[in-house]
């Protein structure tokens, strides 16, 4: 498929042409609660538990129902709960954002491929409480928006940002931008490789951070939790080992106590 990441930014611009974002539904609720504050006061490992029913690295699509797998990541100990709301290759939808937020009453990610405040306004409607923006396409210009721009839009529409990175030069520029958290992504959207040496190299090598840091993707074990928290990680987005696990609630729990699981 050459560069992953460029069939993604593609359809994403398509999508948003084609008024998939334009959606009439809203959720009427107060503010969306701070993920940014729900990761910095957990006492334990804050962990945003991902809902993806599939993608194009999962070797089967998981079913199940909505709501029910929200309430076990919720019940489960999540910080938040990231939605994909990319329909093509990660059976997402707005309707699966807007069910999950009227479900639970933790912060809600809008995972997507943000190239467009269309989208960012789409998320604020349907209660989310942060987007994700991917550096390196705002970097590369893949798509006609300024990155600093989509972050005061996101801002005055009352949404959190993490802004994700996948190299140490990313994310060092990162870590000045306007943004409220920080990701450090161990797959390579081009390639769709994952390494979670990723993580490592770049936590050992950067002592100084100004924003709370997510580590994303290629993470299964609470044995990678911990050894990615004693190098500065500030909280964890986990996606298919979650979904695939047949104790979705359990599973959580096993990586909000890893410490405790290591230890025991």
């Amino acid at each position: 498929m050459g560069n992953f990441l460029k069939v993604l930014v593609e359809k994403a611009i398509e999508r948003v042409e084609s008024g998939y974002y334009e959606t009439s539904s809203s959720v009427t609720s107060s503010r969306p609660p701070s993920l940014k504050d729900a990761i910095l006061a957990c006492k334990a490992i804050p962990i945003i538990a991902e809902l993806k029913q599939a993608s194009p690295t999962m070797r089967r699509r998981i079913g199940g129902d909505i709501k029910a797998i929200a309430k076990a990541m919720e019940r489960g100990g999540a910080v938040g709960i990231s939605v994909l709301t990319e329909n093509e290759f990660f059976g997402g939808s707005l309707e699966k954002l807007r069910v999950v937020r009227e479900t639970v009453s933790i912060p809600i990610l809008m995972k997507d491929v943000i190239v467009s405040d269309v989208q960012l306004r789409a998320a604020s409607r349907l209660g989310a409480s942060a987007v994700l923006l991917i550096k390196k396409v705002y970097d590369q210009r893949m798509c006609n928006e300024n990155l600093d721009e989509m972050i005061k839009i996101a801002h005055s529409l009352g949404l959190e940002v993490l802004l994700e990175t996948h190299t140490e030069e990313e994310f060092l520029s990162g870590m000045d931008a306007e943004a409220d958290m920080l990701g450090i992504n161990n797959r390579d959207l081009e390639t769709l490789e994952v390494d979670i040496n990723v993580s490592k190299r770049i936590l050992s090598n950067v002592k100084v951070k100004r924003k709370p840091v997510v580590c994303e993707s290629g993470i299964s074990s609470p044995e990678q939790v911990v050894l990615l928290k004693n190098l500065g990680a500030d909280a964890f987005l986990i996606g298919t080992s979650i979904m695939t696990s047949a104790d979705v609630e359990g599973k959580v729990r096993e990586f909000v106590r890893a410490y405790d699981v290591c230890q025991g």
